[in-house]
């Protein structure tokens, strides 16, 4: 039996469209945009144009009304755009009648971040989880002449010369389609329970060692900072979802040693068939005994970021978990200064590191940190936090093996 794959991306040009509503308001759809934008380029796509729409709700037909609908297919005939990528997931229905009207590939942010993490996925464990996660994307878009898979055997991410987006054969073959996907959704689930129960044994085989989890929004230097504590090489760099596959290392401060793991990034709009197929991955978080929260403090929409993580740890179940709030970045950190006749109240935007530090953030005296982990600035006050918190959690897990802080308090 031959199996749907996804092809790899190649660079292509493409618009971005966005809304403006009465949830979603002009600066945050820029910001949203702005996002959407840096996944295009993870993926290997450069953004030409960006339409936006006020609208009270998408509409169920097209997301945008026909009047934008049209102007954006004008721009893309006119400028031989390859595709048009909308903010929101879209429904079945929707990607038909756009198709339709501009006749180039149409994505949403869910397919895009699915192509990305098929890009970024190495180990077997990873790559059959964005597998999974994919075909649960497709199955209820199977209603429509689908042209963005390709039968070839292999698994994800197999594919060559494609393009970014899902492949298909169409709608003449849509019940076998049905049925050789939720076939192949059946193997990947049972793939990846073999896979859990490894992990799970791989856990209990780590002896009686704290837990300690990078956890955060992507790209705010997770990984960079675990390089720094674990004196590792995990790969890091200044693109979305850098990290797929969770790294465990052994870290030792003061000679008292702990485990750290650096998992996948979280972000706004993350698929919930994401969240589900990276169950195992995400069973670090879940198993921790501490979380490192880890927030660009750089980024003009941080307290958002903190919010959408902290709402993400919820659906897991790991919200609960002891924490640390670590501000990163900070070499990075610019305000807009007020004019001296500006006499309107200051916001975030004009608040001063030293002012910002004092804000809300001053309550929560050592379970909140500012370092920068590419200049390697205020580590050292991090692993002295961290080996207090580690060394308390041990007590209190492990209360007959106080032998180990005999031994390393020396």
């Amino acid at each position: 039996m031959k199996e749907f794959v996804i092809s790899e991306v190649t660079a292509e040009t493409a618009v971005l469209v966005g809304l403006i509503t009465q949830q979603q308001d002009e600066r945050k759809t820029k910001e949203y945009l702005d996002e959407l934008e840096f996944l295009a380029k993870t993926a290997g796509v450069e953004v030409v144009k960006r339409f936006t729409q006020k609208i009270e709700t998408p509409s169920p037909t097209s997301y945008v009304g026909k009047g934008k609908l049209a102007e954006i297919a004008e721009y893309i005939i006119s400028n031989e755009i390859g595709m048009v990528i909308f903010d929101d997931e879209l429904t079945a229905h929707q990607i038909k009648n756009i198709e339709k009207e501009v006749q180039v590939k149409v994505l949403d942010r869910t397919s895009l971040i699915l192509d990305i993490f098929a890009m970024r996925a190495q180990t077997a464990n990873a790559k059959t989880q964005v597998e999974l996660a994919q075909y649960k994307y497709l199955l209820p878009r199977l209603t429509r002449l689908w042209t963005h898979l390709e039968r070839q055997g292999g698994g994800s991410g197999s594919g060559k010369g494609g393009s970014v987006g899902l492949r298909g054969p169409g709608e003449t073959q849509l019940e076998m389609d049905r049925r050789i996907i939720l076939k192949r959704i059946s193997l990947l689930k049972e793939e990846l329970k073999q896979i859990d129960r490894q992990k799970t044994t791989q856990r209990k085989n780590r002896g009686k060692l704290i837990r300690v989890a990078l956890v955060g929004y992507t790209n705010v230097g997770k990984s960079t900072l675990m390089n720094i504590l674990a004196k590792s090489e995990v790969f890091a760099e200044n693109k979305l979802f850098a990290t797929l596959d969770t790294t465990v290392r052994k870290v030792i401060i003061d000679n008292l040693p702990f485990l750290l793991s650096d998992t996948v990034g979280f972000i706004r709009k993350l698929p919930t068939d994401l969240i589900e197929s990276f169950k195992s991955t995400l069973d670090e978080v879940r198993e921790a005994d501490l979380l490192i929260h880890v927030v660009d403090i750089s980024h003009p929409d941080f307290e958002e970021q903190i919010d959408i993580v902290n709402q993400t740890l919820a659906d897991i179940n790991a919200a609960t978990k002891p924490s640390i709030l670590v501000f990163n970045k900070i070499d990075a950190y610019t305000y807009i200064e007020k004019a001296p006749d500006d006499l309107t109240p200051k916001v975030k935007e004009n608040l001063t590191f030293e002012e910002l530090k004092a804000t809300w953030m001053a309550k929560m005296q050592d379970n909140c940190l500012f370092i920068s982990a590419r200049e390697k600035e205020n580590i050292d006050d991090l692993k002295t936090i961290l080996y207090e918190r580690v060394k308390e959690l041990h007590v209190q897990k492990y209360p007959y093996n106080d032998f180990l802080f005999e031994k390393y308090d020396e």
